[in-house]
């Protein structure tokens, strides 16, 4: 990811995606790049975070047979879609942003770039490299969230490898409660040293490892009661004292890039990786049929105690040849590829009965933890193979006219066996099921240069879901455990997408405006005929318009601003699915932040920042039709630099402290955190 210049922090003219050859304003897709500058300036420690300030964004909540980060891009879910450095990045936990150098997010359907899944888009996070320059810097934060975080970035060339060798590691510890909330607590540690050789030629190879580990007490939440979040205190923790949520992630890789002449060459990349969970969380349940009127201090809440683990691995291998081609006044900028992979995942599920309840008004979280029985429900296991090839053209005739045509083939084949279990310990189903999908995506777009600083375009591009696509489309309810997609074709997306793209100020802002309609067919939905399983027989559509603005206006002030409309519906359903006409779920009809920061003088700066998000759905059928208001949240900062090494920050999170609710489940919803102030010292130095 490449920043224009020291000044203009906000503003990444190519993406850290090597597949898309050309820069971001002639690319003809909506793209959001975060830069490290504006994650640094907005304090930002999670993924989740960092992705708040994107069109099209919203976050979903966890659910017992995934945990970790659920963002909702155009009203449709990533947790299968998150990549890093542009491969797959498997496995269910919450990402730190310790060691992303940017993050990324492409909206809308990209199985062209990145192959099964990715309907609303995906998240990508491009790593921190290793450079020439000996560079050390860190940050020591404290809060009065209980917040305690310390990083480290060191950069330094190791010269008895070469005079293109380095060596940069980066490590982070932290531990936070959640503002205006008990109980709840993340703890986690990670490192991740990259080593590079050959910086300085032609051929590179660089070796990484990052690794996280996660030690939480997770929080569910509040119930759904009366069609709305329970109006209780926020602070209110209905599990125990003692849930955890434990998470180990390790991620090798091994990359080379060769170049063969301007602008061609060729890049392989190998990782495996694997994510270890380990988890006991609660969910509070209001008990059906508690009538409507009755005060929250008379209703004890049902615990639903979810257990499990899982042994999450995959093993990658990416390979791309990007390479220039003169056809007669013709232009191409070519990039062809493979990809290879075989992922498993193992998880155990355990139910637990006979849990003591509590009361919905006053929770006690440190009652002592006990059931009646317990014993392990569900044991399964799958392992599937992808194998992948795309080639993708950029074409440029003259000046001013580009097309651009893409078209990828996948196979996905998957092996799934679960054994499920009685109390007793007998075996009550044994299920083999083995899918084989096989299925073609494609792209094309035209972008027409307007100046030499803007562009329109129009593109069409598909994807696919297989029903075999992670556990959570196996599993395909968290808490019955229930199987109901084996068998099911993939599902298909389309999206078609006209928009306008521009340099301003010179190359230090960044604007573009898009409108697009990206329907999902075969959508998986209730079987009227066989219940307990579903069929491809729903349809969805989102139609919307986006907008945004980053980068540098005048002399000293940088803004990240956006505005997205989703008009979202579900146009095809059967008894028991989504109702026809209802929104899409976790996906508000308006959305818009805006975050800014001005520099009063060289040395002092503030910033202040406005996320909002009109009401969204956390279930949409006539069984259960749950609404959470909107929200407008405000957020500010203030830096000020008391040596040439040495930066003082102060955060400031929710400012007005307003109670509202950020991640919904169609059982659950977490409420945002309530104000609170960082205080962050960072260091540079050599």
């Amino acid at each position: 990811m490449d920043v224009t210049a020291a000044k203009d922090r906000y503003v990444a003219t190519r993406s850290g995606i090597g597949k898309l050859t050309e820069d971001l304003v002639d690319t003809p897709q909506s793209i959001t790049a975060i830069t490290r500058a504006e994650l640094d300036d907005r304090g930002v420690t999670s993924l989740d975070d960092a992705v708040r300030t994107a069109p099209g964004i919203s976050l979903g909540a966890g659910e017992y047979s995934f945990q970790g980060s659920n963002v909702i891009v155009r009203g449709f879910t990533t947790r299968n879609d998150m990549f890093l450095d542009g491969m797959r990045d498997y496995g269910y936990y919450f990402r730190d942003t310790f060691n992303a150098q940017s993050v990324e997010v492409l909206q809308g359907p990209s199985s062209i770039l990145f192959g099964r899944g990715s309907t609303g888009g995906v998240i990508n996070q491009t790593s921190k490299r290793p450079t020439l320059l000996a560079a050390v810097s860190g940050t020591v934060t404290a809060g009065t969230d209980r917040t305690a975080r310390v990083t480290l970035d060191a950069n330094m060339p190791v010269p008895a490898l070469g005079s293109g060798a380095a060596l940069r590691v980066n490590a982070m510890g932290h531990k936070s409660a959640v503002a205006g909330q008990d109980v709840g607590e993340s703890r986690r540690w990670g490192l991740a040293p990259t080593l590079a050789i050959g910086l300085d030629a032609d051929t590179r190879l660089f070796a990484s490892w990052y690794h996280q580990s996660e030690d939480n007490i997770p929080d569910y939440g509040v119930p759904w009661f009366n069609g709305r979040p329970a109006q209780v205190n926020r602070r209110n923790f209905y599990g125990f004292a003692a849930d955890y949520f434990d998470s180990d992630v390790d991620i090798a890789g091994l990359s080379l890039e060769h170049d063969l002449s301007e602008g061609s060459g060729v890049r392989a990349q190998v990782r495996a990786s694997r994510a270890l969970r380990d988890f006991r969380i609660t969910e509070a349940q209001i008990p059906a049929g508690t009538p409507a009127a009755t005060p929250l201090g008379a209703i004890t809440v049902n615990r639903l105690e979810f257990q499990g683990s899982s042994d999450d691995r995959f093993l990658q291998l990416q390979a791309d040849w990007p390479g220039s081609l003169q056809t007669g006044a013709v232009k191409h900028e070519l990039v062809a590829g493979i990809e290879l992979g075989r992922e498993t995942s193992a998880p155990v599920y355990v139910t637990h009965l006979g849990v003591p309840g509590t009361n919905l008004a006053a929770p006690d979280p440190t009652q002592t933890y006990s059931y009646a029985a317990r014993y392990r429900r569900l044991a399964a296991h799958t392992t599937a193979d992808s194998t992948s090839a795309f080639a993708l053209d950029t074409a440029s005739f003259g000046e001013r006219l580009q097309l651009v045509a893409g078209v990828r083939w996948d196979r996905f084949s998957a092996d799934y066996g679960s054994v499920g279990y009685s109390p007793t310990g007998a075996t009550l189903a044994t299920t083999a099921v083995s899918r084989d999908d096989r299925a073609a995506s494609w792209r094309v777009a035209a972008l027409y240069r307007l100046t030499p600083e803007a562009t329109l375009y129009v593109t069409y591009g598909t994807s696919f879901n297989p029903s075999t696509e992670g556990i959570e489309s196996l599993i395909s309810s968290g808490r019955a455990l229930t199987q109901s997609n084996l068998k099911l074709d993939p599902e298909q997306s389309n999206n078609l997408e006209a928009g306008a793209k521009s340099t301003l100020f010179g190359g230090r802002a960044m604007a573009s405006a898009a409108v697009f309609q990206l329907e999902k067919t075969n959508v998986r939905v209730p079987d009227p005929a066989t219940p307990g399983f579903n069929i491809l027989g729903g349809e969805q559509r989102v139609r919307g318009f986006t907008t945004e603005l980053a980068g540098r206006i005048g002399a000293n002030l940088e803004v990240r601003a956006n505005y997205t409309y989703l008009d979202s519906s579900t146009t095809r359903s059967t008894p028991g699915g989504p109702l026809v006409g209802a929104p899409l779920v976790v996906t508000p009809k308006n959305a818009g932040s805006l975050w800014g920061t001005y520099e009063v003088t060289d040395s002092f700066q503030v910033g202040l920042g406005m996320r909002h998000a009109d009401r969204r759905l956390g279930q949409n059928t006539a069984a259960a039709f749950l609404t959470a208001p909107g929200y407008t949240i405000l957020d500010a900062m203030a830096s000020y630099r008391l040596s040439h090494a040495v930066d003082l920050k102060f955060n400031v999170y929710n400012l007005t402290d307003k109670t509202y609710y950020d991640m919904l489940h169609p059982f659950h919803v977490t409420p945002g955190a309530g104000r609170s102030v960082l205080v962050t010292v960072a260091v540079k130095g050599w």
